[in-house]
């Protein structure tokens, strides 16, 4: 199946680890330019040579800011758009929180609630707004949410990482019944990971700390026996990012092995 994505140009947010690591990769490889912004500026930089590396010839921007202020979002988009003047593909990679501080509701401050919310969904929202003229000019984008089967079901993590989740593919799913925008063939899609194996998070300390109880978690868990793995969470994204995927708008697709208990 060809899904090559060579003449398009794509912003992947936090993309130099984990999963927005892996998308960019993957996008690169299907022949698009890439655009990746992190606030890490020593992986950002490894990244981006890694990419170049591969000797792919696209284009490939590292862009160093936060994706969670207003102001550097708006650098982000004005450095594509003076290097680029065009943008066909938006992953709103950037996120997280979901095992913040303690689980007692009660003892937790407001501002918790405030931060987890405008790290996962203000910066989706910002990133989609910014995006949308180039889309319309362009008469074709796809705009991907990374999300987490919580943002479709209770239980797993801190509610407030939950309802975040839940805002972000209630954003999309919002966009894409828009005639105005999917008449311009913009589609808007959630892929919702569920447990993924990533170096320096969570997941990969427990496991390291306590091996004989993380296998044990993971045999409850997860029916495939194990974590999936960021690789297979890009697989998907790159594909919905091609014209084969041009139906697909508004879906919640959940890559997690079988890990979600809902439909």
């Amino acid at each position: 199946m060809d899904i090559s994505l060579r003449s398009k140009f794509a912003l992947v947010t936090g993309g130099s680890h984990g999963i927005g690591k892996s998308i960019a990769l993957a996008l690169a490889d299907e022949g698009c330019n890439v655009a990746i912004c992190a606030r890490n500026k020593q992986r950002l930089k490894i990244t981006k040579e890694e990419i170049k590396n591969k000797g792919l010839g696209i284009d490939v921007l590292g862009i160093c800011a936060d994706a969670t202020v207003l102001s550097n979002v708006e650098l982000i988009m004005e450095t594509i758009n003076k290097r680029w003047g065009r943008l066909h593909i938006l992953i709103n990679n950037v996120g997280g929180g979901g095992i913040w501080n303690t689980t007692d509701i009660e003892n937790n401050q407001e501002s918790l609630w405030r931060k987890i919310y405008e790290k996962n969904v203000m910066s989706a929202i910002r990133f989609t707004m910014r995006v949308l003229p180039f889309m319309r000019k362009q008469k074709w984008g796809r705009v991907i949410t990374i999300s987490s089967i919580y943002g479709h079901e209770a239980g797993g993590a801190h509610p407030w990482y939950n309802i975040a989740k839940t805002a972000q593919t209630s954003l999309m799913k919002n966009l894409s019944i828009d005639r105005t925008l999917a008449g311009n063939g913009i589609t808007f899609n959630t892929v919702a990971p569920g447990f993924i194996m990533i170096p320096d998070t969570g997941m990969y300390r427990r496991s390291e700390e306590n091996p004989e109880e993380f296998n044990k978690f993971v045999f409850e868990h997860c029916p495939l026996g194990r974590l999936g793995l960021p690789e297979e969470v890009a697989s998907v994204v790159a594909f919905l990012c091609t014209d084969k995927a041009r139906l697909v708008n508004g879906a919640f697709i959940a890559v997690d092995g079988g890990q979600s208990v809902s439909y």
